[in-house]
């Protein structure tokens, strides 16, 4: 991954515009760690208090005064806004100060062009800047000659932005075109394992929860993890097997934030769409965040957004060892606490998982003839196989487990049920 030898020099700004001071504090504080994560170097932050967000220029005149001495007085190279700025008011804001304008948003995408390892996660990250850029072009000379300098303007997109409306409408007609493509592919091999009807855990979670530390733990994997905000993006699936010997397919998903921008939410819809496949959800909690109710709150919310409310879910408070000294469990779903560096841990999760899948399946109690080898073999990783035993009279296997009720194991059962 790209290091640069020395970070840029960044002033905050944010606004609030409600009595929430708590909640203000902490986007803040975020908003510091996704210009770490961007390798910024933040020098000051500078925030009011307002009714509402100034229409011309986001903050009162006064304070954009004071932000101008700020900028020269620290020489900061970039100064980052906590919310989506119109067009307008990142020209007014540009034409006074010193220094390049952006907001959270083109953070966010920077941070994007920065992770997208696949074809697709790059090409999710061009359509969204495309799609920022597209009404932000006029007035923009002077910053885009800073193109692929520094933060906000890295990424696939960056050597287009000086062309005409006409070319990038045309890039993201051709975007989308690709994107598609892939989309048919991923449905096509959805449909297979539908069809196989194997059983899919997709793990969600507010960014840096420790999704990708569990994934990789659970399943074996190379998933990119880092203490960074938005380590993975692209979707990655792998397999998953539980003590019984139950064979699952496991998801690691892109984090969710507050605020995350409309652009990225459609364009990372692919991402997510995996989760809506997903028999069961882990969604994997940060118990030593301070401000681990409020991830909870937007993860559900956004799950709401994207109708999957009612698939089964298992809330995973991750890293107990270093858990928060207020933190109290506010879950309404099956819990489990543990650190996804501690094996124990996981085995406990894993076991965890069984018991909720267990109820979302029926049991059966069957005598399986020793000829059918097959089959012996599908209840192992097929089912949860609970009791195993050879009856010498009869040379056949008594066979106790649970099964899911529409999987076609199921019905191949019913002529060896124990009357």
């Amino acid at each position: 991954m790209e290091q640069r030898e020395t970070k840029e020099k960044v002033v905050l700004v944010g606004c609030q515009t409600d009595d929430d001071d708590l909640r203000f504090q902490y986007s803040m504080d975020e908003l510091e760690s996704l210009t770490e994560t961007a390798q910024g170097e933040v020098l000051a932050s500078l925030v009011q208090k307002r009714e509402r967000i100034h229409p011309a220029t986001y903050i009162g005149k006064g304070k954009v005064e004071e932000l101008q001495a700020l900028v020269e007085e620290l020489e900061a190279d970039l100064v980052i806004f906590n919310d989506e700025l119109s067009p307008s008011q990142k020209r007014n804001l540009s034409s006074g100060i010193n220094a390049l304008i952006i907001d959270r948003t083109q953070l966010i995408l920077d941070i994007f062009a920065q992770r997208a390892r696949s074809k697709e996660g790059k090409l999710q990250v061009e359509l969204a800047q495309l799609q920022y850029i597209l009404p932000r072009l006029a007035g923009q000379g002077t910053a885009l000659s800073r193109l692929g300098a520094g933060i906000g303007t890295r990424g696939p997109g960056e050597t287009k932005l000086e062309s005409d409306r006409r070319h990038i409408r045309r890039r993201i007609d051709d975007i989308k075109s690709q994107l598609s493509v892939i989309v048919q592919h991923r449905d096509r091999y959805r449909e297979r394992r539908k069809k196989n009807k194997t059983f899919q855990v997709a793990i969600v979670g507010y960014t840096n929860a420790g999704k990708s530390t569990l994934f990789n733990r659970l399943s074996e994997a190379d998933s990119y993890e880092e203490n960074q905000l938005f380590a993975t993006l692209d979707p990655m699936t792998r397999k998953l097997i539980l003590p019984s010997g139950f064979l699952a397919l496991i998801t690691d998903t892109v984090g969710f934030i507050q605020d995350l921008p409309t652009a990225l939410i459609a364009a990372f819809r692919s991402t997510l769409e995996e989760v809506k496949e997903a028999d069961l959800l882990l969604h994997v909690v940060d118990m030593s965040n301070q401000d681990y109710f409020q991830h909870e709150k937007t993860v559900n919310k956004l799950l709401e957004d994207l109708d999957v409310k009612d698939i089964p879910q298992l809330t995973v408070y991750n890293k107990r060892d270093i858990q928060n000294t207020d933190f109290v469990p506010t879950a309404d779903t099956p819990t489990v606490f543990i650190s996804a560096f501690e094996e124990n841990d996981r085995q406990a999760l894993k076991l965890k998982i069984e018991q909720v899948l267990m109820g979302m399946m029926k049991p059966y109690e069957v005598l399986v003839p020793s000829t059918e080898g097959k089959l012996l073999s599908q209840l192992k990783n097929g089912t949860i196989l609970r009791e195993l035993v050879f009856d010498e009279d009869i040379q056949a296997y008594r066979c106790k487990g649970y099964s899911l009720e529409d999987h076609q194991i199921t019905g191949q059962l019913q002529k060896f049920n124990v009357r």
